[in-house]
């Protein structure tokens, strides 16, 4: 899997790349600044792109702003974006085209392995990866709503999960409960959201995600 990896400080790069590569991929560019980023997404065509939010040279969200314009120049290039703090902001613009191939994680996840690299497999693939700090402000923000408060306890979990961008087959095995125990759980949520139930993993989290953002100000 091809990768270009955007990140200004030079020890957490080093890292990244070391860590990637120890996994198969393939680095095809370890940059510092957004105008690099923005001249290796165009020429390099990556699988994915793993970017920090904030670059060189505005140091504000050069990164993300880059990424963005490289998926609207080319639609569905997967991007996990990695931010110093929660921003529900940069979430919300990731999840705007309302398509799949996109995370957002805080740095601190990038320490766990094997969690950072199931997430960049799972961004590559068309999949979502969000970080579980957005979606539990995300949670908390659309708590006191009556379709949330219904929920039971075990189903806000699965939502949760979901929401983070877990398969019914990662749901069942982080809760240690049954693929058909998650897929009843899974239709009493969408049930109680008023949300179209889903054979496909994606558009599952893709429809819990848009129903968490609305009101959003």
């Amino acid at each position: 899997m091809r990768v270009v990896l955007a990140e200004d400080l030079f020890l957490l790069r080093d890292g990244l790349v070391r860590m990637l590569e120890a996994f198969d991929f393939e680095i095809l560019a370890a940059v510092e600044t957004g105008p690099e980023l923005t001249k290796a997404l165009a020429e390099l065509e990556p699988d994915v792109a793993i970017v920090d939010v904030r670059l060189p040279p505005s140091h504000t969200d050069e990164g993300l702003q880059c990424a963005l314009a490289a998926r609207r120049a080319r639609p569905g290039l997967p991007v996990l974006v990695l931010s110093q703090h929660v921003e529900q902001l940069y979430a919300r613009e990731l999840l705007a085209d309302g398509t799949g191939g996109v995370g957002y994680l805080l740095k601190d996840r990038v320490f766990d392995a094997e969690q950072f690299i199931d997430a960049v497999r799972r961004v590559a693939g068309g999949g979502t990866a969000m970080d579980p700090q957005v979606i539990q402000q995300l949670l908390s923000r659309r708590s006191q709503d009556k379709p949330i408060a219904a929920l039971t306890p075990r189903e806000r979990e699965v939502m949760e999960l979901m929401a983070q961008g877990r398969s019914n087959v990662a749901i069942a095995g982080q809760l240690v409960v049954t693929e058909r125990a998650v897929a009843k759980h899974t239709s009493n949520i969408f049930a109680k959201l008023g949300l179209p139930v889903s054979d496909d993993d994606n558009r599952r989290v893709l429809a819990v995600l848009a129903y968490l953002d609305r009101g959003r100000t």
